[in-house]
């Protein structure tokens, strides 16, 4: 059995991570800014689990969290870097702070989370880390441009990190999910910048509208979604990549399919650049 260390592991998919981790018989770090809310859902408190308080964004309760882990397990084999949130909004309208918030969690703290891990995969020469990014990383759309920049920002981390880390043992596997069943689209996971220049209406506006009619009408059941991940870490060859989500596997197709037709249709004038 394997200890998995999981961020935002209080809701969502990371929530449905913990739980099929468990239900199959591996321990489980599980870490969220009020761990009392992982808890809630366990009031007989299992054996495996292991809920501690961490705000990815804070490296001091992250190492904390690491060291009570170790403490209790004694290595760590699956890093899942889980924790982050939706923000919606044309990019002139999206604010500085707004931005910078977002990246500070959904990149930066993945990055905190990296730090503190990563020492003891090394040293264990084994593990696997699992970013979760979303499809919006790949192929992204107006109204979500600064969340799709977050998640491709972790795409080129983790492509670099897969080739960093292979030669010790350490597996990465980048997961891009499309609309599951959570609570991703509501209050607590998305926020919204206020729809504030009217030239933007056509653009962004029906992705804004699109949002509030889809959530709880994703096509993703998040207990088949936790399955697939689970089921990836024992894998003895993962992939890069992992779409997840009929849609996801739709929307990368049409992604590198204009890719191609662009290449193909500039490609004189990419290599008439050469020497």
């Amino acid at each position: 059995m394997s200890i998995w260390f999981v961020t935002g592991a209080s809701r969502g998919l990371g929530a449905a991570i913990v739980r099929e981790a468990l239900d199959r018989g591996h321990s489980v770090i599980a870490t969220a800014r009020d761990a009392s809310a992982v808890l809630k859902a366990y009031p007989d408190t299992p054996d495996g689990l292991l809920a501690v308080d961490a705000d990815v964004t804070e490296p001091g309760q992250l190492a904390v969290a690491v060291e009570a882990g170790l403490a209790r397990f004694g290595r760590i084999d699956v890093v899942v870097n889980n924790a982050g949130y939706g923000l919606v909004g044309a990019i002139e309208e999206t604010s500085d702070r707004a931005a910078r918030d977002l990246f500070d969690v959904n990149v930066f703290g993945v990055l905190n989370t990296l730090r503190a891990t990563l020492p003891t995969l090394r040293d264990q020469r084994s593990g696997h880390v699992l970013n979760i990014g979303s499809v919006g990383g790949f192929a992204t759309a107006p109204a979500t441009g600064l969340y799709g920049a977050s998640k491709f920002a972790l795409e080129g981390i983790s492509e670099a990190l897969h080739g960093e880390l292979a030669p010790l043992g350490v597996r990465v596997t980048i997961v891009e999910p499309g609309g599951f069943r959570t609570d991703f689209l509501g209050g607590s996971s998305l926020r919204t910048e206020p729809a504030s220049i009217a030239d933007y209406t056509e653009g962004a506006g029906p992705v804004r509208e699109a949002l509030v009619r889809y959530d709880g009408h994703q096509p993703g059941d998040p207990a088949k979604a936790a399955r697939a991940v689970v089921d990836l870490a024992g894998v003895a060859e993962p992939p890069l990549r992992l779409q997840l989500g009929a849609d996801a596997v739709e929307r990368v197709e049409a992604k590198l399919e204009l890719v191609r037709r662009e290449l193909d249709q500039w490609r004189d004038v990419a290599l008439s650049t050469s020497a």
